[in-house]
């Protein structure tokens, strides 16, 4: 199964037992373009196959607390911020550590420490330079606004008048250089940088469940369009009624990775069903799971520890189906992790598909590992996909989108899942409170009367 396509039965769910999914069934798309265009998806064909799940797989790292709703804390503003007493101390002791660093660096030969120590304080320095510069620029520049407050008191009004113009620039100044010093204090994350993989699954709904699923990943596909982005389908498995039961794809392009992080969790959907006769309004959930992609240069895989097995692909669908051996099934022996592929008619491309959902699992599972210490706080459980465990509501009836980690609301359910402006907007809100809560963090390390 997918890292977030797990079916559970009532029974498991209620006892938190048994990870094992059933077999499902579904079909594959031939013809992607008609899916992404919203032309019939009845071109396709039926399959049926039981996939393992992987229950270790189901917490990925976040940079987003949703252990207590963000609703409760606002968005601080700049001036709030250098308004901390802890902010301040953490400037200044940043300032400290850059002084003794470049006294250490520019110690004799004969003084220094070892190679390695000195290798690091040299790139400390280097980081910290860029930092403390602009820290100095702010003193200067609000010793300079104190100043220009000074001669808003002359008598003479052309003196007034002069100095009212400085001090404006002067807060303008200011006000720059202080987002410049809160955007180095954030830490980056090298992933941030990186491609991923996407992966939906329908989960409690039935039939509307899988409905709203192949509209969210529709709007993933028009997001990616509208960023500019390489959207390549992996696995898609429609259901019946021209829904979705799960699908996987993959997308590449600048900072696709940072903007689409925020999406993983459970999605919730209110609405009438088109499948409701008698008008009643439902509530159905699918998940999301955004996967890193690693290069080969971060993350490598020995060859020894896969077991790659071929299979001729399930279903009607010709001659190729019957007498080629293209489906490719890959698991990796030491963790398990198992990825299929039957996308293709080459089992050269569906061996190069599977290892890369492969990988992307495989180095999530490394990510969890690493961060697990680190960033305890910061990581979403899919958990059963049950309607409670929601990130967001897609309210249909009321015509708002609502994100529970930051309490935000928008209206326009349909212009959201186009997958433009709307959905743009929520992420960068999303971004900017993960970026605070990080910042915090730091802070909370020092004291503070905050």
């Amino acid at each position: 199964m997918s890292l977030t396509g797990m079916f559970f039965c009532k029974t498991a769910v209620r006892q938190w037992v048994r990870l094992n999914c059933f077999k499902t069934h579904g079909c594959i798309l031939q013809n992607l373009r008609a899916c992404s265009s919203g032309m019939s998806r009845t071109d396709c064909m039926g399959i049926g196959r039981t996939i393992k799940s992987l229950h270790r797989m189901l917490q990925i790292r976040r940079t987003l607390h949703v252990t207590q709703p963000a609703m409760s804390t606002n968005l601080l503003s700049v001036e709030e911020l250098f308004g901390k007493k802890s902010l301040q101390q953490y400037l200044k002791e940043v300032e400290t550590e850059y002084r003794d660093l470049l006294k250490s660096v520019n110690l004799p030969e004969t003084e220094q420490g070892g190679e390695e120590d000195m290798k690091f304080k040299r790139t400390r320095v280097a980081n910290l330079a860029p930092l403390v510069e602009q820290v100095k620029n702010l003193q200067l520049k609000q010793k300079e606004y104190e100043e220009t407050e000074a001669l808003l008191k002359d008598e003479d009004p052309e003196m007034q008048e002069l100095a009212e113009i400085d001090r404006n620039a002067c807060q303008e100044a200011i006000q720059e250089l202080r987002k410049k010093i809160l955007s180095r204090l954030i830490p980056v994350e090298e992933l941030d940088e990186s491609d991923l993989v996407l992966e939906v699954c329908a989960g409690v709904g039935g039939q509307e469940a899988m409905l709203f699923t192949a509209e969210v990943f529709d709007m993933y596909q028009n997001f990616a369009a509208f960023q500019g982005w390489l959207f390549e389908v992996l696995e898609y498995m429609p259901s019946e009624m021209g829904g979705l039961r799960h699908a996987t794809a993959s997308i590449s392009g600048t900072q696709s990775y940072m903007k689409m992080k925020f999406e993983g969790g459970v999605h919730r959907v209110q609405r009438v069903p088109r499948t409701e006769k008698q008008g009643r309004m439902h509530t159905s959930t699918m998940t999301v799971a955004i996967l890193p992609q690693p290069t080969e240069i971060t993350f490598t895989i020995n060859p020894k520890d896969l077991r790659i097995e071929t299979k001729r692909a399930s279903g009607a669908g010709g001659q190729h189906v019957n007498t080629t051996d293209s489906a490719v099934r890959m698991v990796h022996i030491p963790t398990g992790v198992v990825s299929e592929c039957q996308q293709e008619r080459s089992q050269l491309r569906n061996r190069e598909k599977a290892m890369q959902i492969l990988r992307a699992k495989l180095y999530s599972l490394k990510l969890e590992d690493e961060t697990s210490k680190r960033y305890q706080a910061r990581k979403i459980q899919i958990g059963t996909k049950g309607r409670s465990e929601k990130i967001r509501t897609y309210n249909f009836s009321q015509d708002r989108i609502t994100d529970h980690r930051i309490g935000k609301t928008l209206h326009d359910v349909k212009g959201f899942l186009l997958g433009e402006e709307l959905l743009e907007e929520m992420n960068e809100a999303l971004q900017q409170f993960a970026e605070q809560e990080a910042l915090m963090d730091i802070l909370k390390e020092h004291t503070s009367d905050d």
